[in-house]
């Protein structure tokens, strides 16, 4: 019996994943240089599988003439202009108000900090909808995503098993976290992460596509299959 539903937040609630590449990828040309998209991929929804830092590897590239520092508050204030214009992707209020409407819990996993998170949500005025939000803060340095133990976390304060919750992923750390903690995934690739492959239980290119009550019936059917 379903009874929660776990968003991430970059990328799942708020596209911030998009802006940030773009700014990175302008800064870099903007210096004779490519940002490696094939390093900056691993580190989408968690820093499990590489702790490639942009400002970083770009100061090298540079022998030493960019400063990290530099780059990296010019980056942050031009990504948050872009973030802050940017709306709740689709779907994600319609299915909070059905998970509400059906007596569901509801939370957040995140790698990101409550800092991020928790001031993001407030701004969106979306905050109040949530029972929990659990973020990096919350788990071990270094057990984000892919790891499973924000998932883990959330489940303990939702006092929910995993096979009574569905999260909803944009990111191949994300959905691998899902699995890990044995949770139903349902990936929703945003457009930076839709180049990525990625792919959940179910995929679909906006939750603004499917209802609690279709999500309902996919997770009955393939529980039905897994099972024969």
């Amino acid at each position: 019996m379903l009874k929660a539903l776990i968003f991430d937040f970059d990328g799942l609630i708020l596209d911030t994943e998009t802006p940030e590449v773009l700014v990175w990828q302008s800064i870099y040309k903007e210096h004779g240089f490519e940002l490696p998209l094939d390093e900056w991929e691993k580190t989408v929804g968690g820093y499990g599988i590489s702790n490639f830092n942009a400002a970083d590897h770009l100061s090298l590239l540079s022998s030493g003439q960019l400063d990290s520092v530099s780059l990296r508050s010019r980056y942050r204030k031009e990504a948050e202009e872009l973030i802050h214009a940017s709306p709740i992707l689709p779907g994600v209020i319609s299915m909070i108000e059905q998970a509400k409407e059906n007596s569901l819990q509801v939370a957040i996993g995140s790698s990101s900090p409550h800092s991020w998170v928790d001031t993001h949500a407030k701004r969106l005025g979306i905050f109040h909808y949530f029972d929990h939000i659990i973020c990096a803060d919350d788990v071990a340095p270094g057990k984000t995503k892919p790891n499973p133990d924000i998932y883990l976390k959330v489940l303990e304060q939702l006092n929910v098993k995993n096979d009574e919750a569905v999260v909803f992923e944009d990111s191949l750390n994300g959905v691998l976290a899902a699995r890990r903690a044995g949770i139903f995934v349902v990936a929703v690739p945003n457009p930076l992460t839709a180049k990525m492959n990625v792919s959940g239980d179910m995929t679909v290119s906006s939750i603004a596509e499917i209802s609690l009550q279709e999500l309902a019936v996919n997770i009955e059917r393939m529980n039905r299959v897994s099972s024969s």
